[in-house]
This record gives structure tokens, sequence and C-alpha cells, in this order.
């Protein structure tokens, strides 16, 4: 915890932190936001093309071990679409109206696990299995990948261990494609989360230790136990590469599906892209990948809840992981249990720096409203973590006026992404009673 000084001291030099503290939505625009491209000595680009050759490599394999990739030739990805009826009402919500065209990122109904976790993931392990049987001198990278699908090669991956600490998504992700793979996976969960990710798990196969404390928590442990182990690989959700590499892909995939959309993104029609944010690694791959596409033609925005804003203050303090929500008196209690964590990533925070818009907080009970209303007018389904990327457009647009004319941009002409996380694994029952009950009922 720190101490009660230097908590006074940050209150004054950040005012924000008043109404943060307050539990007051925000929104934070990033002054450390740079035009030109950026340089980065921790991350080279070069490992996003890599990653999205090896899941090329990869696919054959895929589309064998899991028959629902088929008609995507074993390529993780979603689509995008318009949501006319859920723009209307965003639109009514801000106080000038809504500008542009409007497109859901569809990482709600990813295959295999249902989330955009699905790409860092996935990819994480399939990497970690490539190493091993290269090493071993079982495949090469000419080979045909659909033969990792074969009994010899679940035994031979059966002896390793694969671990990770996760407070639901990202541990399905690993869960799902580590048992398939033969891999004896533990996932070390979150008190946040939720117990059909815990069950589903199971029954694949996969070990769950479930702690009553919170993410970082059940990261310390899986990272611990995981060390004392030398079969055993650590998914770092924290500071992993190759996971910020595996989600990065989906920016170049992104471009793709604008240009066969017809959609411009240049200066004088600018791309607002708007993320759900917990930790900070599946956001932060994307936004990456984006600024090196679009340069300054690109606005980003990560969305947090109100009790959980754990990137909003690292990056305004520059303290990162060195401060945690609770130290500024929120409880990090959230039903958006992907977006639960009290304290970001070093790693991906000090990235942010000069690619990053801004951030935005969002209460739960908007969150509820949203997911009631995409079901309704849309017919479609997300996770209540997934609508912090719907209130984007509206925290921008109501109190982004400064950002807005500071970059002197054309709104009439803006396309806004919002970015879904996950929905499409979420048993039926708990469906109906996200979309059939209110808030209050739900977390009473």
């Amino acid at each position: 915890m720190f101490e009660k000084q230097k908590i006074k001291n940050l209150m004054e030099n950040y005012p924000l932190l008043d109404d943060i503290k307050m539990s007051k939505t925000v929104l934070w625009l990033n002054s450390k936001k740079e035009k030109k491209q950026p340089s980065f000595e921790q991350f080279a680009f070069e490992e996003v093309v890599d990653a999205e050759q090896r899941l090329k490599r990869f696919s054959s394999y895929i589309k064998a071990a899991f028959p629902e990739t088929k008609q995507f030739e074993g390529i993780i990805e979603s689509n995008i679409k318009e949501i006319p009826s859920m723009r209307k009402w965003i639109s009514e919500r801000c106080e000038s109206g809504f500008t542009g065209n409007l497109l859901l990122k569809c990482d709600h109904a990813l295959p295999i696990s249902g989330s955009i976790k699905a790409r860092g993931g996935i990819y994480e392990v399939l990497k970690h299995a490539e190493q091993l049987a290269i090493e071993n001198k079982l495949i090469d990278y000419n080979d045909d990948y659909a033969k990792l699908n074969e009994d010899a090669f679940y035994r031979f991956f059966n002896r390793y261990k694969i671990a990770v600490g996760s407070t639901g998504n990202l541990g399905l992700s690993i869960g799902i494609i580590g048992a398939k793979l033969g891999f004896q996976v533990t996932v070390h969960m979150s008190s946040e989360a939720k117990e059909w990710k815990k069950h589903l798990l199971r029954e694949k196969g996969v070990e769950v230790i479930e702690y009553s404390s919170d993410y970082s928590k059940a990261v310390e442990e899986g990272r611990k136990q995981a060390a004392l182990d030398p079969m055993c690989y650590f998914v770092d959700d924290e500071n992993s590469k190759a996971l910020f590499a595996g989600y990065a892909v989906a920016a170049l995939r992104l471009e793709d599906q604008l240009q066969e959309a017809k959609i411009k993104v240049d200066a004088d029609h600018p791309l607002f892209v708007y993320l759900p944010c917990g930790v900070g690694g599946g956001p932060g791959g994307v936004a990456y990948g984006l600024k090196k596409i679009y340069a300054d033609n690109v606005h980003i925005f990560f969305g947090e809840p109100t009790q959980s804003p754990c990137m909003l203050i690292g990056m305004m303090s520059g303290l990162h992981d060195e401060i945690a929500v609770t130290d500024i008196g929120l409880s990090n209690q959230t039903e958006a249990d992907g977006l639960a964590v009290g304290r970001a990533s070093r790693f991906v925070g000090k990235l942010m720096e000069p690619i990053l818009s801004g951030c935005y907080t969002v209460e739960d009970a908007f969150l509820f409203e949203s997911l009631k209303e995409m079901w309704k007018k849309e017919h479609i389904f997300m996770e209540p973590s997934a609508h912090a990327g719907v209130y984007g457009p509206i925290a921008v647009i109501k109190k982004g006026n400064s950002y807005l004319e500071q970059n002197n941009l054309q709104m009439e002409n803006a396309t806004h992404l919002i970015w879904s996380t996950g929905g499409n694994m979420v048993p039926e029952k708990q469906k109906q009673a996200f979309i059939q009950k209110r808030y209050n009922e739900l977390v009473e």
C-alpha cells in the first residue's frame, strides 16, 4: 500500500484522480502520445510478422483439431460488421450526436475460445509446441502441421506442462488449446473468474486452482509454482512478448478487412478504436499493430470499469505496475471479470505511452444496459466486459472535444470501431440471466 503522503501528492499532481477515486466516469487524454511513428527497444514489429507466419503454418493443424474452423481454413479470425440499431442507441447518448461510420469487431464470435484472448493465448501455446517439436526433431518448418493432431504428438506433449494466471478468458484459450495438444495445463484463477469458465476448463481436463484474492495474486502464485518445475512453461500475461505478438496480428487482418469493405483510413478519414482493457496485453497488442499500420490516422482508447482503471492510473501517473487501484481506495470489484485487474502491465503501459490516445472509465450498470440493448437490437450477445468498448464513442464524443479540436479531426468522415472481447462461449443459462435480469439483481 502507498503511504498517505504519497497518495496526497498524487492527488495534487493529477486532479482527475479525485473523480476516479469517487468512481465517476472519466476520460483521460494521453499527453505523451506522439504523432510520429515511435521506435521501441523492447518489442519489434518483426515479431508480429513472425507470429502471422507461424499461425499460417499451424492452420492445417487448427483445421484438423477444431472442425469448427474449417470454413476459415484454420485461421482464427472474426468479422467486422455494421450495427445500425446500436449506432442510433449510442448516438442518443452522445450530447452532440454521432457522426461517421460505426463498426463492431466481432471477437465475441472467434472460434475455439470465443474472445480476443484466442489469438494471443492460442498463439503462445502453438509457438511453445513448435519449439519443443523442432528441438526434438519431430517436425521441421516445411512439414504439414496437421500431423501434430496425431496420438504420437499428444503423448509427446503430455510430458510437458503449461500454466497461466487468469481472470477467465485467457485461461480458456490456454486451457483449450493446451489440453487439445496434450499438455498438462494448470490455470490459476482469481476470485473474479466465473464458475462456468472454471467448469468448462475442468471438463477439458485442465487443472484449475482457485484463489480468494485478485488477478495479480493468481499470476504471482502461478509464476512461482511454474518456476519450481523445469517441465512447466508459464504464460505470463503481464510480460509476455509472444502473447503481445499474437494479439497484434489482429491489426494486420483488420487492415485487409477495412480495405475489402472499401473503408478509407487517412488524415481526412480517421479511425477510432475502442478496446476493453484489463492488464493490457490484448488491447495493447492490437493498438501497437494499428499504430504501425495507420500512424497518426488511428486514435485508440482503452475502456476500464470505474472500480478497476489500472491502465489509466498507471499511465497517467507514470508508475505503471507500481500503483494499484486499491492504493487510491477503489475496490477492484466489477462484474466485468476480464477487466477486474488492479495493477496494469508495465511492459504494455510503457509501449502504449507514445501510442494510446487515452483511457476512459465505464460503470457496470452501463455494461448490462448495453448488453441487453445489443441483444435486443442486433441479436448479438457479448460478455459484460466487451461492452466497455461500446461506451467508447460516448465517452470520446461527450468529453473529448479538446482532443478532437487539437487534432483537427473530420468526424463526419470518421470510422468508429468497437472491439468486442468475448461472448459465444457463455452457456445459454448464463446468457439468459444476463439478458433478462436487471443489473442490480445480477450483483446482489
